[in-house]
């Protein structure tokens, strides 16, 4: 059995703000309150989180979560990374470096942002990170296979994954044939989409319906919404057969 958590499936628009009068922020449906696009991925014996944004924290404390054997990281942008300082309460009650899993270009961005936990002496109490590389083949993690998806968010390069029955993607606004070929016989993806209108880095809703229907997937699940997509309870009933809305604590089981 493998479960997949939807930790936040929104973006910095998904939620409220100072001043803002946006009707879907402050929607009485749980559904469209959204914190940043984050998940979570558990079989039998491992946990693993996909992006740790500045939610990273709540979102941990929320789901009871006591422990985690690794965090993957989709890219550098900050709602997808800066809660990585908040491993420092895993560091502290497993007693073990955390590890996290990036392309060269993310571990950069990492080393200069928490720059003091990658000193030769930290500081007491600075977060514990082993920093592990994602290259052009699959890893492990525990008892995960774990497969790469590359593509683009706009000119940046994103990485999505295949852990078993499930992909998960978010942030893309383009992905080659050869990488969806990686997806042949998912049960489950997870795509970004941003809005209806067109945008400059992320896939609308209409192009992440066309890549999910290439795919093929039994079942499709649409992250990193803002609220410019509009209410979860009009929209869904709208996407074809077998697609739907993501929301902050869904819990989806594949035997």
């Amino acid at each position: 059995m493998i479960k997949l958590t939807f930790l936040g499936t929104g973006t910095s628009q998904g939620v409220p703000m100072i001043g803002c009068d946006c009707p879907v922020c402050h929607s009485k449906d749980t559904r469209d309150r959204r914190l940043r696009s984050s998940a979570m991925v558990e079989s039998e014996t491992t946990r693993i989180v996909i992006d740790a944004g500045p939610d990273f924290r709540y979102q941990m404390l929320r789901e009871g979560v006591k422990d985690i054997d690794a965090i993957l990281l989709t890219h550098q942008h900050t709602d997808h990374i800066m809660g990585l300082d908040d491993v420092r309460a895993f560091n502290y009650f497993c007693q073990k470096s955390i590890k996290v899993w990036a392309t060269e270009g993310v571990q950069q961005v990492v080393r200069k942002n928490f720059d003091y936990a990658f000193t030769e002496h930290p500081y007491p109490g600075a977060p514990r990170i082993t920093l592990h590389t994602i290259g052009n083949h699959s890893f492990r993690v525990g008892d995960m296979e774990i497969m790469p998806i590359f593509g683009k968010h706009f000119t940046l390069p994103v990485t999505g994954f295949r852990i078993g029955p499930i992909a998960y993607l978010t942030d893309f606004n383009h992905i080659e044939e050869g990488e969806l070929a990686k997806l042949s016989g998912i049960e489950l993806l997870v795509i970004n989409a941003l809005r209806h209108k067109r945008h400059l880095s992320h896939f609308s809703l209409p192009e992440a319906i066309e890549v999910a229907r290439k795919v093929g997937a039994t079942r499709t699940l649409f992250t990193h919404i803002s609220h410019q997509l509009g209410f979860h309870a009009e929209e869904e009933p709208r996407l074809p057969e077998g697609m739907a809305l993501a929301y902050d604590t869904l819990t989806i089981e594949i035997p």
